[in-house]
């Protein structure tokens, strides 16, 4: 009996903090109060919130930082789930989700982009481009992630953009397994960027095909 309690108020402890995550109480990279406070604030035991926090780090919604204390690293477990899904995945599976992900939104983002969205992909192109220069592969898969992902965004098509999102992790490990090959100058990017401001869906689809196969040669 004595155990049956002390589950149930472990499970209690989780909980309230699940709900105070995901609630948005604590967004991702808040500094969680002590273990401590949070005992007086749910008003539970010390070993209760210690175990409720264990439990949570093994969800990914926790990590710890040895001598620093604990930290909000999602708010959804199913996007923790999807996270760890994708760590595990082939490079070549991840780029047959992306050539639906990306030939969407080359469509899309042609038909639907404003000044602004041009702005960002611009932005991030420039990026993208001296890195490469400067032979910098994390600069350039991180200006490589974000230059894709602008393009998502001027699809203005929330869904895209947060699968896009959920997948932004593999992705740049994806560009850096390319190592020297995905710093060798290639045009593919303007051109894509150049089909998307002439509102050309059909010739942005083909840049975005030709993008992916050539990444695909590349792994």
């Amino acid at each position: 009996m004595r155990n049956v309690a002390r589950t149930s108020l472990v499970d209690a402890a989780i909980q309230q903090l699940r709900d105070q995550i995901t609630g948005g109480a604590w967004p991702v990279g808040t500094k969680l109060p002590s273990e401590t406070r949070l005992a007086q604030t749910l008003g539970m035991s010390r070993l209760s919130v210690r175990e409720a926090l264990r439990v949570l780090v093994h969800a990914g919604l926790l990590s710890t930082r040895q001598g620093d204390g604990t930290y909000v690293t999602a708010t959804d477990e199913s996007q923790v789930a999807f996270r760890r899904r994708l760590d595990t995945a082939a490079a070549l599976d991840i780029l047959d989700v992306r050539r639906g992900l990306d030939l969407v939104a080359a469509r899309l983002a042609a038909a639907k982009r404003d000044d602004d969205d041009l702005a960002g992909i611009r932005a991030t192109l420039e990026l993208r481009d001296a890195a490469a220069r400067a032979g910098d592969l994390d600069g350039f898969a991180d200006a490589d992630v974000a230059f894709h992902l602008k393009v998502a965004d001027a699809a203005h098509n929330p869904l895209l953009s947060d699968l896009y999102r959920s997948m932004s992790e593999a992705l740049r490990d994806s560009v850096r397994s390319m190592e020297q090959a995905a710093l060798e100058p290639d045009p593919s990017h303007h051109d894509l960027l150049r089909a998307i401001a002439d509102r050309d869906a059909a010739g942005a689809v083909t840049v975005a095909v030709g993008i992916l196969d050539k990444h695909e040669r590349d792994l």
